[in-house]
């Protein structure tokens, strides 16, 4: 990706930001439905820290994907995501306040258009599984400060998170997003509210400021619409595995019927093989290489 190319997205995002309407970013796991998000029309796309170690390593989202291992992931989902920007989760920084700036660094560096970083001990767990743990706010805020400082741009964003409402609740939440605001982040992401009440109420605590609604079927959050959310005072709403979750069930549906029936069988809901390669970009790259070879 050129140096154009991985400013682009952050811009792309640092503009949206300023738009009036709530963005939707749908969660990708991989730099294919990465690219699907972006042609099916998305202002920006997700990548999914849960889906990243389910697809890239087959395992469940408890800290075993490493930074260098996430950063890769970051690269190849930003560039298939053009032009819609990327924004990335870092999980809690892989380490202390150095490895939060050097993952942030090399997010950026990757191409995406904002890291996330949460609040939770190492090893991490989804934010909607049970047992979390989280470091003290100061550790938290420090982290988010080195982040802040180590980007190149301001175009460049960083998204606070934490996780304090399953354990200390929503009071604790509430101001350990304030001291992240206060350490420079640009977005806060007070994870797992448990009632519509509970969204509202952060609303109206951070009213100027750009906030991010998590919404994960069967999850701990009222499921709600992007529309509803954008009501409540929220700017971005992702749904990082609603496609995960269903690719899951089709894949599964897949490899069951061809294993029972010795082939796919006739009428299974699919793409055509000329209709992937031209999902994935092989017209354009054939005519490239051809304009390149004379």
């Amino acid at each position: 990706m050129s140096i154009s190319a991985k400013q682009s997205g952050a811009k792309a995002l640092a503009k949206r930001l300023k738009r009036k309407g709530i963005i939707v970013a749908p969660g990708a796991y991989d730099a294919l439905s990465a690219k699907i998000a972006a042609q099916a029309g998305a202002d920006c796309v997700y990548m999914t820290g849960f889906g990243a170690a389910g697809s890239t390593l087959g395992v469940p989202d408890i800290g075993l994907m490493s930074a260098t291992e996430m950063a890769d992931r970051v690269r190849a989902l930003a560039a298939s995501a053009l032009p819609a920007p990327l924004i990335a989760d870092g999980d809690n920084g892989h380490g202390g306040p150095l490895n939060a700036a050097r993952l942030t660094r090399l997010y950026e560096s990757a191409g995406a258009a904002c890291i996330q970083l949460e609040d939770q001990v190492f090893p991490k767990r989804c934010g909607h599984m049970e047992n979390k743990e989280v470091v003290s706010t100061t550790e938290a805020a420090v982290k988010i400060r080195a982040a802040a400082d180590a980007r190149e741009s301001t175009d460049f964003k960083i998204m606070a998170r934490t996780d304090a409402r399953s354990m200390n609740g929503m009071k604790d939440a509430l101001k350990r997003a304030e001291a992240f605001l206060t350490a420079g982040a640009d977005i806060l992401f007070v994870e797992a509210p448990r009632s519509e009440k509970e969204l509202v109420k952060i609303c109206e605590t951070f009213p100027d400021t750009h906030l991010i609604a998590n919404m994960v079927e069967d999850g701990k959050t009222p499921y709600l619409t992007a529309k509803e959310l954008e009501q409540m005072g929220f700017k971005i709403a992702v749904f990082p595995v609603t496609a995960l979750l269903a690719v899951t069930k089709r894949l599964q549906d897949v490899y069951g019927a061809v294993l029972s029936n010795g082939k796919l069988p006739d009428g299974e809901d699919r793409v055509t093989f000329q209709t992937y390669n031209e999902v994935i970009g092989l017209p354009e790259l054939l005519a490239e290489a051809a304009e390149l070879d004379g």
